[in-house]
């Protein structure tokens, strides 16, 4: 299914400068929760929810967007998941990666899902499925994806053990039984492992 055009977000926003945002990353055991803002100056052909799209496809669109839109980036580590919370932290990746961008007019950030945290002054609009629904969403959703999902390939380098450049730090078999036998590293969010460790 195509996904709408921008004017969808214009109408949504009311004619305001529209900054998407998604995350990626809630549920692993591991790695980082990522979230990414893009604003869109015009169409991109081919936007979709990131997990409609195959990886190569995500690549290919990850340079046209970094090409034609304005993006910035946020993370939390493991170690952050675990001290503030998922939700928390989710909220604080989101603000890293809106924040990135040093937005020097009004806009209104558009969140994916139904809870978002404060943007400062600007107007906030959460819609679940925004991803598949709103480009800019949509070209957030392919950004964080494809930052996260490398950063676990990195990783995976060094950690052969679990697995995490085919699981990218989710709770696979493989990556479970890893942890039993292998023990857990700093990329892992403790928090996270407590029924699966006692």
């Amino acid at each position: 299914m195509l996904i709408p055009c921008p004017d969808y977000e214009a109408k949504l926003a009311d004619g305001w400068l529209v900054v998407g945002v998604d995350e990626v990353g809630r549920g692993p055991l591991a790695g980082p929760v990522v979230a990414a803002a893009a604003v869109l100056s015009g169409p991109i052909e081919g936007l979709r929810d990131s997990k409609a799209l195959s990886e190569k496809k995500r690549n290919v669109l990850t340079h046209t967007i970094v090409a034609e839109a304005a993006v910035s980036l946020g993370a939390v580590s493991a170690r952050g998941i675990d001290d503030l919370g998922i939700e928390k932290a989710t909220h604080l990746a989101m603000q890293r990666a809106v924040d990135g961008l040093c937005l020097k007019t009004d806009a209104v950030v558009l969140v994916d899902g139904n809870r978002a945290p404060s943007f400062g002054e600007m107007r906030v609009i959460t819609e679940v499925k925004a991803d598949a629904s709103c480009p800019s969403v949509a070209a957030a959703s392919i950004i964080a994806k494809v930052t996260r999902d490398r950063a676990m390939t990195r990783l995976a380098e060094r950690y052969n053990a679990y697995h995490w450049h085919t699981n990218k730090g989710y709770g696979s078999k493989a990556h479970r039984e890893a942890i039993l036998a292998q023990g857990v590293t700093r990329h892992h969010r403790h928090s996270f492992l407590t029924k699966l460790l006692s």
